[in-house]
């Protein structure tokens, strides 16, 4: 595996994380199936993708110091 993301754009990453928290919330009383737990993996995949990209552009514009090539 060559390429790399940050973790927050890993489906591995949320899936795991809303297993666990989909187990949390069984054990409250609460059940989250499997379609509801994959639909909430593509949402949260998609939206820190958005959230990252308009973080960058807003670092971009309240940078200091303008950006150079070779």
């Amino acid at each position: 595996m060559d390429d790399t993301k940050h973790w927050y754009r890993s489906k591995t990453v949320w899936g795991a994380l809303i297993a666990v928290a989909a187990s949390l919330l069984q054990v409250a009383g609460l059940q989250l199936g499997p379609d509801v737990q994959a639909d909430l993996v593509e949402l949260i995949v998609t939206s820190a993708g958005v959230v990252g990209g308009l973080l960058a552009i807003y670092g971009r514009i309240v940078a200091d110091s303008g950006i150079r090539g070779k």
